[in-house]
């Protein structure tokens, strides 16, 4: 495989990684539910989103066409956004308690 290949793996590797461990560290440090539920749906999304074309480079580097990766992908940022909002949704209806203040009406203008 040719170097500058690889730097692209590496790289795209590194970034994934990056996005994850900042999703993980959010998750972990956050006060509440609703701002946890906000890290590991974006952050990590991005990171796993990394990992896989990551995975897909190499694949096309060697020969092999990538349609898992792509299906994974496609699953992952389809099922990531739905399951916050029914996540939310939840937490809204049970009168989950949150540390940030919640207007209670609309400002008008």
């Amino acid at each position: 495989m040719a170097p500058w290949i690889e730097w692209i793996v590496a790289a795209l590797l590194v970034v994934g990684g990056a996005f994850a461990l900042i999703g993980a560290i959010g998750l972990a440090r956050f006060p509440d539910f609703f701002m946890r539920l906000h890290a590991p749906t974006k952050a990590t999304t991005l990171g796993v989103g990394g990992v896989l074309l990551a995975s897909m480079v190499h694949g096309w580097a060697q020969g092999l066409p990538g349609l898992h990766e792509l299906l994974i992908a496609l699953f992952l940022f389809i099922t990531a956004p739905v399951s916050a909002q029914l996540m939310a949704l939840a937490a809204l209806h049970l009168r989950v308690a949150s540390r940030t203040e919640v207007p209670q009406e609309l400002p008008r203008e």
